[in-house]
């Protein structure tokens, strides 16, 4: 990569906005009200409609909002299909992926904005995402590394009561698929989401590529963002349970050493796979059961199939 450079920070740059609705209408228009306070000028907010009922369009007057525009796709895409769907049309010299169910500061672009201008390295800049309904609690302050044995990476200050110990900014790990602002350049030189992820751990992989590229990943803990944490899919969903467990997988068939593999392979055979068993057993939630078999079968399958 280039040596350390500063370059001009301005309005000129334009910034897309990227959010997707699927079934979200309300949330979505709540979004929308948050997005008229931003400060920052030179902006386009796409929305992908992916597949709702009905259309945003028919639920939302789109026209209300300057500079909106809805792109609607026939098919659910997801989290990544969706977002890439966005990425398409964008004309922007940044992309600002968010989730609809956030509630933007106003001041948050003109910040997120900040460290490009001090490091061209810098790929990716994220905010301090807070709990909506608990907005004193950090949900995301940068990641940890990820554990190359476990297929673990956890999320920095998360659940903690936000007193300012998380306020300095600087290179992390991880972004956080909420809420990421992303130059084109890097889109351009290490392409967009893999779509295989569909939902969960999309972030984790494409940050991933992005570092492996030579760029960094920067926490920005002056733009703060609010965060109605899973609106969409729900914290009790199989479709999460599913997710997680199978893209945790994926993530490390794609990522892993030979070595790293076996090992998590192990870890995951003997311990993870019986725990989760074992507590939807227990708890008699026999979709989940269900799920998490699914999720390994995926894996089976796919790997037999194609490569990562």
């Amino acid at each position: 990569m280039a040596e350390r450079k500063r370059v001009a920070n301005d309005s000129s740059r334009l910034v897309s906005i990227i959010t997707i609705n699927y079934n979200q209408a309300e949330t979505t228009r709540q979004f929308l009200d948050s997005a008229r306070n931003l400060t920052y000028p030179n902006i386009e907010i796409i929305v992908v409609d992916n597949a709702s009922a009905p259309s945003l369009t028919d639920c939302v007057d789109l026209s209300h909002y300057a500079n909106v525009r809805c792109v609607r796709s026939e098919t659910n895409l997801g989290f990544t299909g969706g977002n890439n769907l966005g990425m398409s049309v964008a004309k922007g010299n940044f992309f600002f992926i968010v989730n609809n169910d956030t509630e933007l500061s106003p001041t948050l672009l003109d910040n997120l904005l900040q460290p490009f201008a001090q490091d061209e390295r810098i790929g990716v800049v994220c905010p301090k995402i807070r709990f909506y309904d608990e907005p004193h609690y950090i949900q995301y302050a940068g990641y940890r590394p990820m554990n190359m044995f476990t297929g673990t990476a956890t999320a920095i200050g998360y659940n903690q009561t936000d007193a300012g110990q998380y306020d300095e900014p600087g290179p992390t790990n991880f972004a956080h698929g909420c809420a990421m602002l992303v130059k084109r350049s890097v889109v351009e030189r290490v392409g967009r989401f893999a779509e295989r992820f569909f939902l969960y751990y999309e972030e984790l992989d494409w940050s991933q590529r992005i570092r492996d590229a030579g760029f960094l990943i920067y926490y920005q803990p002056s733009a703060t963002i609010l965060h109605k944490e899973s609106v969409s899919v729900g914290q009790g969903s199989p479709l999460r349970t599913y997710y997680l467990m199978r893209n945790r997988i994926l993530f490390m068939r794609r990522h892993c050493t030979s070595l790293q593999r076996i090992v998590f392979y192990l870890f995951f055979t003997f311990l993870v796979f019986p725990k989760h068993m074992v507590s939807h057993l227990i708890a008699g939630q026999w979709i989940h059961l269900r799920a998490v078999w699914q999720a390994v079968a995926w894996n089976i399958r796919s790997n037999s199939m194609s490569p990562v």
